[in-house]
């Protein structure tokens, strides 16, 4: 038999495998509320604008009710005979109040029913990571306060270059983050306008007021072309943009928390709640739950990148190719939530070697570049001359097996005679971070009142912040 929500044209039921290509309710599901939302909207209007009347938008309108509250139960049955969540809610509804339900799809068609209900999950999924990304920007900015002064190695090219603390290493991630919820508000601002009412592509003859719609879903406007309307997927595309550089900073920190955990570092250890131990080597301590965080993130960037090749050769407006931008975005955003909960509970979790990691900053002759500093200040060298004074005295403490501190002063007169014994209180570690005063520099007086004023900014965030 006939699709019965297609109506005459087809006068036989679609092939097994047709209807297992074509069939989306496996995933589609998850816009049930988004596609209540926007049918109680839109027979709001029609009622209000004399389309349908009052007693049959009240009808569906109760239907649509009975429906939710069915589908938050678990007891709405959803077929994948219907293909989508549309049809599935319409079927439903028609089931319930009998044939009101059918003008409840009077000047819509499903190409502007489906783009209404992906922009409305994405918006609310944005906030839902807006809140989480708060969350964890919080527990690092309480724990770079905890240890804005514990020194620890800076890197470049992963090799020791210059003390800094733990909680200006924190910090720097919660910079980071504060971009990302930048870009995720950049994007819930773009796609907050209504495609309802631009039914198939054309918009509709029918006398609609898609500004109302507009404002019962809490959009800014309706969408000003209709085939565009349809046809957009630009708002899933950033979301997943800025979720893919939200999910390579949290990569980046899952590799540093790799790293910090092994013996070889020794920086920092996880609790039982976030490592896991090994089936074969019983003294093995993994950090599972960063290594998952890292491989997350591949999945994240790969469905950006598959949902831009999907609409990369697509005219204008609706092709069914465009089925595939849920899938892989339901899954990508789900897995940035659920990532950004375990860096969460990692970061408040993690407990640093202070004694470990101070002793490894001064490794590798990391005062250098203060030795260098003080030569110009000190002497009034210039800096490529102090660059090379201090290097010879580098080569100096390497030959011998020394750090720079353990020169004596006759061997750094030896390179440059004008040293004097002031230059021993800018070679240790900590004098070393504590002259570090510039703006954003790593001075723990710094880290402290930077971590104090990100704490007070994200407490005074509103409670609803977009």
């Amino acid at each position: 038999m006939s699709n019965k929500m297609w109506g005459g044209r087809f006068a036989s039921g679609p092939d097994a495998i047709m209807e297992e290509i074509n069939a989306s309710i496996g995933f589609d599901y998850r816009l049930a509320m988004q596609d209540i939302a926007g049918s109680k909207a839109h027979v709001a209007m029609l009622a209000d604008a004399g389309i349908v009347s009052a007693d049959d938008a009240a009808d569906i309108t109760k239907g649509l009710e009975a429906i939710k509250a069915e589908i938050e139960s678990g007891a709405f049955t959803f077929s994948r005979a219907l293909e989508d969540i549309h049809m599935n809610v319409e079927s439903r509804l028609a089931a319930l109040i009998g044939p009101a339900a059918g003008r409840l799809h009077t000047a819509r068609s499903r190409n502007d029913q489906v783009a209404l209900d992906f922009r409305l999950w994405v918006r609310d999924t944005i906030d839902a990571l807006d809140s989480q990304l708060r969350g964890l920007q919080l527990a690092l900015a309480e724990k770079a306060k905890i240890y804005a002064g514990a020194v620890m190695p800076g890197f470049t090219h992963m090799q020791s270059a210059q003390p800094v603390t733990f909680g200006h290493h924190l910090l720097a991630y919660v910079e980071m983050f504060a971009r990302d919820r930048s870009r995720l508000r950049d994007a819930r601002a773009r796609l907050n306008e209504s495609p309802l009412g631009a039914a198939a592509l054309a918009g509709t003859s029918f006398p609609i007021d898609r500004h109302a719609t507009a404002r019962a879903l809490g959009f800014d406007r309706p969408t000003a072309n209709s085939l565009d309307s349809v046809s957009d997927r630009d708002f899933v595309l950033e979301t997943l943009s800025a979720a893919s550089i939200a999910a390579v900073h949290l990569s980046r920190f899952a590799e540093e928390i790799v790293l910090w955990s092994t013996p070889q570092f020794g920086f920092a250890r996880l609790s039982d709640k976030f490592s896991t131990g090994s089936s074969i080597m019983p003294q093995k301590r993994n950090p599972d739950a960063a290594e998952l965080v890292r491989g997350k993130a591949g999945r994240v960037i790969g469905a950006l990148t598959g949902l831009l090749i999907v609409m990369k050769g697509l005219p204008l407006t609706y092709s069914k190719d465009m089925q595939e931008d849920k899938e892989g975005a339901f899954d990508a955003l789900h897995s940035l939530s659920l990532c950004l909960a375990a860096m969460t509970g990692m970061v408040k979790d993690i407990e640093p070697d202070t004694e470990r990691m101070k002793a490894a900053a001064g490794a590798g002759y990391a005062t250098a570049t203060d030795l260098a500093d003080w030569l110009v200040k000190a002497l009034g060298l210039p800096f490529r001359e102090a660059h090379h004074v201090t290097g010879r005295l580098v080569a100096a403490a390497s030959a011998q097996d020394k750090g720079l501190e353990e020169l004596t002063l006759a061997e750094m007169q030896a390179v440059e005679p004008r040293i004097d014994a002031g230059v021993f209180a800018v070679l240790g570690v900590e004098n070393s971070v504590r002259s570090r005063m510039s703006y954003g520099g790593t001075a723990p007086a710094n880290v402290s009142e930077q971590a104090e004023r990100w704490l007070s900014a994200l407490a005074a965030e509103p409670a609803s912040k977009i």
